[in-house]
């Protein structure tokens, strides 16, 4: 196909989302390089990330334009070859797998604690707020743990498991809020440095570990931003991992980002770039992998929420590039730029969720009763 065709089907798809080329809106998007058309066609996603970050085309908001297109579904109107290669690599390579656990903590979670010190909250929380009678980022996160507690039904000397418990917060929170005990696994580095100092004094032990190495029994389980990074095929063995740890009366409460759609929910840039082995669990393989196991005791979905939450890190991430940028370059700026923002997007259009699920081994006494 010519370039002058490329660029013409290109346009027209942006424009059967409200948006044009070198056009006067904010969400439009200002085309810098005449293959950016070609590369797209042929790359999909991959194409689109990547031309951003050679600034082959701007945005004034990327958010925005995310929205749009997604909402219009055109992500699916271009699937390139190598998209359907990755997607099928995915569904026959277990890219969970215990040699590759540790990869997204070496990959993401370690390039610098003083990132997410300038991106986050004060308690170092990176997953959604809740954002019900919040005004602010810090309260959503206290919000959205004391919901957690409260969903968890947390009483003084229990013992809480945490599965991927990243800088620790949840852990600090429930131990200092609900005087329980907190078990938690990470398989960052940094994060279990800093988890540990955060967490000083506090009935609190953390450790850089596999979940599927997790040793004894505890009253309840948590987990939070952490099935994202499992996959497809081991989804079984993380729920037999969270019911053999828990008691016969306990509770597991999973918090996840989860796709519309049962399928290998694969995003080529972001898995290449952000979270590496990494893909978004539906709702359908969350019960087929917890069937036998759990009883679903609740279901909340508060994923609207992610697009607040996403928009407050990345003015954060923003106002603190000028601290920043003496550690990481101007390409790692865009990629944070445009991950934060099509996320954003995504969120706001609802091709992602964001949900909240209480399990019980047998089912909670009595029926089980949670006010948000």
């Amino acid at each position: 196909m010519k370039k002058s065709e490329l660029k013409k089907t290109a346009c027209k798809l942006l424009e059967s989302a409200g948006i044009q080329v070198n056009g006067p809106n904010p969400w439009d998007i200002q085309v810098q390089n005449e293959d950016f058309y070609a590369r797209v066609i042929a790359k999909g996603s991959l194409g689109l990330g990547e031309s951003y970050m050679d600034g082959w085309w701007e945005c004034e908001k990327l958010d925005e334009f995310f929205y749009r297109i997604l909402s219009q579904e055109l992500d699916k109107a271009v699937i390139p070859f190598s998209d359907s290669l990755k997607i099928f690599k995915a569904r026959i390579i277990n890219m969970g797998r215990r040699s590759k656990a540790f990869d997204v903590g070496r990959k993401h979670y370690d390039i610098g604690n003083r990132l997410y010190h300038k991106m986050l909250d004060k308690l170092m929380i990176y997953s959604c707020g809740y954002w019900e009678n919040a005004a602010d980022l810090d309260k959503a996160q206290e919000n959205k743990l004391d919901l957690i507690c409260r969903k968890l039904k947390l009483k003084p000397g229990m013992k809480l498991l945490d599965i991927g418990c990243g800088w620790g917060g949840t852990a600090r929170y429930a131990a200092e809020k609900y005087g329980v005990s907190v078990e938690g696994v990470t398989v960052s580095e940094q994060q279990a440095k800093l988890a540990k100092e955060l967490c000083e004094g506090l009935p609190v032990h953390i450790q850089i570990q596999d979940y599927r190495s997790i040793e004894g029994v505890y009253d309840r389980v948590v987990s939070v931003g952490m099935m994202e990074h499992v996959g497809v095929k081991n989804y079984a063995a993380y729920f037999k991992v969270a019911r053999e740890h828990l008691t016969e009366d306990g509770l597991f409460l999973l918090h996840t980002i989860g796709s519309n759609a049962s399928k290998v929910n694969l995003d080529p840039w972001m898995e290449r770039y952000i979270f590496t082995n990494s893909m978004l669990p539906s709702g359908k393989q969350i019960l087929n992998a917890s069937e036998d196991r759990f009883i679903v005791e609740n279901w909340q979905n508060f994923g609207a929420d992610y697009d607040k939450t996403l928009m407050c890190w990345y003015e954060n991430f923003k106002a603190g590039w000028d601290e920043l940028k003496e550690y990481y370059d101007d390409s790692f700026y865009r990629i944070w730029k445009y991950y934060l923002l099509a996320c954003a997007g995504c969120f706001r259009a609802r091709q992602i969720q964001l949900w909240q699920i209480v399990f019980s081994p047998h089912g909670f006494p009595g029926g089980y009763v949670v006010h948000y």
